[in-house]
């Protein structure tokens, strides 16, 4: 353990009060951050002042449409909503082909691919006459036939 006696414990204790005064004598009284607490809160009631104008041209802005939109009907929203289902089936369109070229890449690249598995061919050269081998009892590819195993 770093301090084990009580006399240890007391010198860190008057090391650090020490340090905190010597740290206030030497501090140079608060200007700079004065400085800065006034220049940003200036800053901030020229900020709040930008705001309350914005939202009473907002609110302006906003009585006016609503009553443009109680002496003109309904026409504008519903052209809008026909323009939004035509931006929709453009993009679904086009989302479509993307899918359809990938497709198209992803075939051709398949056709031009060698196959995964070669063909096999199983070559039987015992002789055949009629309906049977020679010396055989079973049918070719029988289960029990071991012949081409």
């Amino acid at each position: 353990m770093l301090f084990t006696t009580t006399t240890q414990y007391i010198a860190v204790a008057i090391a650090l009060v020490a340090g905190w005064l010597f740290g206030l004598a030497s501090h140079p009284g608060g200007r700079k951050w004065k400085e800065r607490y006034v220049t940003e809160r200036d800053a901030h009631a020229v900020t709040n002042k930008r705001i309350a104008e914005l939202e009473r041209d907002h609110d302006t802005a906003t009585k006016r449409a609503t009553e443009l939109e109680r002496d003109h009907g309904t026409v504008g929203t519903r052209v809008t909503e026909l323009e939004r289902e035509r931006d929709l089936a453009n993009e679904r369109v086009a989302e479509l082909k993307r899918e359809n070229d990938e497709l198209e890449r992803e075939n051709s690249r398949l056709s031009a691919a060698r196959p995964v598995v070669e063909d096999r061919f199983v070559r039987d050269d015992r002789p055949y006459d009629g309906d049977r081998y020679d010396g055989d009892r079973l049918a070719p590819g029988h289960p029990r036939d071991r012949g081409f195993i």
